[in-house]
């Protein structure tokens, strides 16, 4: 039995998504304590920028003549595809920059791409319970001042929960640079009372996955 994790910040120290991610994990921990956990930092270990270009190109050249990248390339969407299909859960920490999807997340995710296990012809992820932890620094839900500026998490909704097929739960916590930004001071008790809601429901994301696991293969 094993989890994936992925955590996308470039700030692990401080990072919100992944203290979001820790109360997931846990959970799942506790209802699976002999589990395994399957780990990628796309902060310490980020995907070459070019490595997607490179697995595109290899299949249209002999193997022998194939660059070192190329080779590269495939071996690494490989060990991507093995890591993805081997997990019974998966956990994703991806927070929104400058308004948009992680450029960590979207080279990982182009890449896992090429694998033919995950293409949208595949099935071995479809039906695999996943939670998605995204932060947004500011606040962009509708009729705020910036309501459809963030256009991370509809498009990873979309390609985890439509494109690869998992069941997916998704936990959002807004204003994580309340406290960080004196120019929004003014949000405490608000970015306070999200924070704690966005805590409530990883937990209840973690004992759901660790459920549906459970229901799947009784």
């Amino acid at each position: 039995m094993s989890l994936f994790r992925l955590d996308a910040s470039i700030f692990p120290a401080t990072s919100s998504s992944r203290a979001l991610a820790d109360l997931v994990e846990a959970e799942w921990l506790a209802a699976h304590p002999h589990s395994t956990v399957t780990r990628r930092d796309l902060s310490l270990d980020p995907v070459p920028a070019t490595a997607w270009a490179d697995a595109v190109t290899a299949p249209g050249v002999p193997e022998a003549e194939r660059s070192e990248r190329q080779r590269a390339a495939v071996d690494l969407a490989t060990t991507i595809g093995d890591e993805l299909t081997a997990a019974d859960a998966l956990l994703f920490a991806v927070p929104l920059y400058n308004y948009g999807v992680s450029q960590h997340f979207k080279t990982w995710f182009d890449l896992a791409y090429t694998d033919p296990r995950i293409d949208p012809q595949g099935t071995a992820l479809h039906g695999k319970p996943a939670t998605l932890v995204t932060v947004l620094g500011g606040n962009y839900a509708p009729g705020s001042p910036r309501e459809g500026w963030d256009h991370s998490t509809a498009w990873l909704r979309r390609v985890l929960e439509d494109v690869w097929g998992l069941d997916l739960r998704v936990v959002q916590r807004p204003f994580t640079l309340v406290g960080v930004n004196p120019a929004m001071d003014a949000f405490a008790d608000t970015a306070a009372a999200l924070k704690s809601d966005a805590e409530q429901h990883a937990v209840r994301s973690g004992r759901e996955i660790a459920a549906a696991h459970s229901a799947r293969v009784a």
